[in-house]
């Protein structure tokens, strides 16, 4: 196999390197668009603003367009999964498009403070390959403040006020809001059964 992190310019990219050493696989960190192509396994991290890390994605000529007709599997992960959608809300930014619909900024509540930080859990009855040995009620780090409204491409929702998409799925694409590399043994389930994907 030949694992690609798209290079997206976010903090988590050495842990999230370091997540997929420690399952004896090697990932190459790039934005060539051949690269890319040429990869059985893509992830495509994100973090900070959604506008931000489309403009870095677009300095790249031909890798939005790239990311937009794989056909290997391909996982999102925190903003890297929000830019799958078509749109957010976050600077109003236009996004990659493979998904439908809008990511969201959640309401302002007085006892739930944005961002959604911390562990929380995935509720799901799902038999996606990608929950493999995953459990309902298993907790996984978040940080963000905008989300993907549930809906049929929804694999796993968590709950901060409402339920939200934790994981999405449409085809070869998969999004993870949450963070695998800062989620201990479940996250490192999750990047070990994505991996394992044919």
């Amino acid at each position: 196999m030949r694992l690609v992190i798209i290079d997206s310019g976010g903090a988590n990219i050495a842990s999230l390197q370091y997540a997929v050493d420690r399952l004896g696989v090697s990932a190459e960190l790039t934005t060539d668009p051949e690269k890319v192509r040429s990869a059985t396994h893509v992830i495509l991290p994100g973090v900070g603003a959604a506008a931000d890390c489309m403009t870095r994605l677009q300095r790249s000529p031909g890798l939005v367009d790239t990311i937009r007709n794989l056909r290997q599997p391909m996982l999102g992960i925190c903003v890297g999964m929000q830019l799958l959608f078509e749109s957010s809300e976050e600077g109003e930014v236009p996004c990659i498009g493979l998904l439908p619909g809008r990511v969201r900024r959640f309401a302002d509540r007085d006892d739930l403070p944005v961002p959604h930080m911390g562990w929380n859990q995935l509720e799901f009855d799902s038999d996606s390959a990608l929950l493999r040995d995953i459990k309902p009620g298993d907790h996984v780090y978040f940080v963000h403040s905008y989300s993907a409204p549930v809906s049929p491409l929804t694999l796993a929702t968590s709950t901060y006020g409402e339920p939200f998409s934790a994981l999405v799925q449409s085809g070869n694409v998969f999004g993870a809001q949450f963070h695998p590399e800062r989620s201990a043994r479940i996250g490192s389930l999750l990047l070990r059964n994505f991996i394992q994907l044919q």
